[in-house]
């Protein structure tokens, strides 16, 4: 450690070896990179690379010794926790390079962080890269989906690596994951618009479980087969496969399954939380993933939850009422999975309007087909579903809402009335659906020509004198309410 050959140059430094960093060093030796490593703890740091003898990865105690190791322009990406260790290294980076080297923040940052850091960086000659990295552990090893953003004279410096170590789709499977997004906080901005739809997709197939479960009396070995059979389908998907392996898996310290010795209790890092509030910032009505959040939210308060069941009444059913709503159990199913379908569709719609709105807002030039691609392997919420979106935004890269393109209206219309059923089923019976009922209610709110915000701004006007538009002429009306009064 601490000294450089020319012809042993590193290609790309990384700091930060939990676990997606260390699988993305990996990732990178496998590609034929040499990869120079870097931990705050270099005990760290020191039992990877000794786990790691014979590979081209270099241990590095100081970051100054890993800039050392680099090849000019120098590529420095950094594994480590959103927030001040983010900001930390990298001024203790800026005075070590050299301008037009790279610094590339591959966590879960906050998107303004990177709007911010990018200039921050180029003031100080550097380049700077934000770039969304999902797909877990796994994504991270095998080849994850990366949406990088920033200054784009450091994409072609990354490009080679970054695609390299990327997912690949395609026929030929040649196709990267992996494509320039925008200037400044675009990529990861990308990245939480991923990690928001994420938190819909998972709530709704929580949601759909339940309704099998406690609805239609499914066990866990007719739920593997239920979702064995829709990951064959339409639904195909990442959630959905590991949603049917969850339900196959015994428990070692117990005669029953895993999945129902887990307490129901969800842990949240913040990413949904983010698209939440740019949401509303933005004045987007991103529903799904605003009401996953809560659900997370509600399912950590155990404790009340379990005094609350205790005193609270809900829908007194016997089993033979039970019984006639879900009727023929094998169409109950059929109707679930299209609820679950529709649903997922008002997701995904809200999401690319949300991802419009932001394009307009921050200036950052979107190309909502490519991604939908870069989320079309390696990531979390990869699915056959996306090829659909992607066909939508070649054929109109304007369109305003997946819902106005032909193959998601049919699909929304020909599940419409089994969405409605479960909704009203599983409401009957007290079966909380938040997420499948609020994406009704979107589509409803969305289809609706008018809506009851005219009484709304009769309100506003009334109480506040915030003036309300007329239907019938132009401008900005005000009434006095009191004296108009017969």
């Amino acid at each position: 450690m601490g000294t450089t050959d020319m012809t042993t140059y590193c290609n790309i430094g990384l700091c930060g070896l939990k676990v997606m960093g260390q699988n993305l060093v990996l990732n990178m030796e496998d590609h034929g990179y040499r990869v120079a490593v870097w931990n705050r703890t270099t005990s760290t740091m020191q039992e990877f690379v000794a786990q790691q003898r014979g590979r081209n990865i270099v241990g590095c105690e100081t970051l100054a010794d890993l800039v050392q190791q680099l090849k000019a322009p120098r590529v420095v990406m950094l594994m480590v926790e959103a927030g001040a260790a983010v900001d930390s290294v990298i001024s203790q980076l800026v005075p070590l390079l050299s301008p037009g080297d790279v610094i590339m923040d591959g966590g879960n940052s906050y998107f303004k962080d990177t709007e911010r850091r990018t200039r921050e960086v180029e003031q100080a000659g550097l380049l700077f890269i934000g770039t969304g990295v999902s797909g877990g552990e796994e994504g991270a090893r095998r080849g994850p989906s990366i949406m990088p953003g920033g200054s784009p004279k450091a994409w072609p410096l990354v490009q080679p690596i970054l695609q390299a170590i990327s997912a690949k789709v395609g026929p030929n499977e040649d196709i990267p994951c992996c494509d320039w997004v925008g200037p400044r906080g675009a990529g990861h901005y990308v990245k939480m618009v991923h990690n928001g739809i994420e938190y819909g997709d998972m709530q709704l197939i929580c949601e759909a479980y339940a309704v099998l479960k406690h609805v239609a009396g499914l066990d866990n070995d007719q739920l593997y087969d239920v979702f064995a059979e829709w990951n064959r389908g339409e639904l195909q998907s990442y959630l959905i496969e590991i949603t049917r392996d969850i339900f196959s898996v015994r428990d070692e310290l117990t005669d029953g399954y895993l999945v129902d010795m887990i307490l129901d209790r969800a842990g949240a890092k913040g990413t949904g939380k983010w698209m939440s509030q740019d949401a509303l910032d933005l004045g987007m009505p991103s529903t799904l993933v605003t009401t996953a959040v809560y659900a997370r939210s509600l399912s950590a308060l155990k404790t009340a939850r379990l005094q609350a069941s205790k005193v609270l009444a809900g829908p007194q059913v016997s089993d033979a009422e039970r019984s006639a709503m879900v009727g023929d159990q094998k169409q109950f199913i059929e109707e679930v999975r299209h609820a679950l379908y529709a649903s997922k569709i008002v997701s995904y719609a809200q999401g690319f309007v949300q991802l419009q709105a932001a394009a307009k807002e921050y200036q950052w030039p979107l190309d909502y087909g490519l991604c939908a691609r870069l989320w079309r392997g390696g990531c979390i919420i990869r699915a056959q579903f996306l090829e659909r979106i992607m066909e939508a935004f070649a054929a109109q890269p304007d369109l305003p809402n997946l819902l106005l393109f032909r193959y998601f209206q049919d699909a929304v219309s020909a599940a419409d009335a089994a969405w409605r059923d479960v909704v009203v089923t599983a409401t009957r019976l007290g079966v909380p659906v938040p997420a499948i009922s609020t994406a009704l209610a979107y589509y409803d709110s969305y289809r609706s020509a008018v809506l009851p915000a005219n009484l709304l701004q009769a309100q506003r006007d009334y109480f506040g004198a915030h003036e309300y538009e007329r239907i019938d002429r132009p401008g900005k009306f005000h009434s006095d309410w009191l004296a108009l009064r017969k």
